[in-house]
């Protein structure tokens, strides 16, 4: 393991599975097998149904900003080059709401509803990371 501060943390369980999809640049939610509802972050029971019947399905990559922040201040020297950067929460069309970078965008052109395309970055055999990148000509529906 690299000794990098920037490394995501060494995922387990059910987070593990996750990204583990991402490292094969798969963005995939959990989605119960008993009422059909998309779940995420992992876990192992259903919060509308109970049930513990589930399975990994993908997702469109499809949503809308729901929110965001922008940091300016480093917390660790191996970030000050970066700054300043946005970190977005996404209102996914599956229904659940995911954590993660933006990239071809800046902290002024950002704006509630804002439709994104997630993009899925294989870090290594275990990780892959998401960004959400701006829809555009390029991102078309399907």
């Amino acid at each position: 393991m690299s000794d990098d501060p920037r490394r995501p943390p060494h995922p387990v369980g059910l987070h593990a599975e996750w990204y583990a999809h991402c490292a094969r640049g798969e963005l995939r939610f959990q989605r119960c097998t008993g009422c059909g509802g998309w779940r995420h972050p992992p876990r192992h029971r259903c919060a509308a149904c109970g049930s513990g019947a589930w399975e990994w399905t993908a997702a469109s990559g499809r949503g809308e900003v729901f929110s965001w922040t922008v940091t300016h201040q480093p917390l660790h020297p191996a970030f000050a080059e970066a700054v300043p950067y946005v970190i977005v929460v996404v209102t996914m069309e599956e229904g659940v709401r995911l954590v993660a970078g933006v990239r071809g965008i800046g902290p002024a052109d950002l704006a509630l509803g804002l439709l994104v395309q997630a993009e899925v970055d294989p870090v290594d055999a275990e990780i892959g990371l998401v960004a959400f990148v701006p829809r555009t000509a390029f991102h078309q529906e399907v």
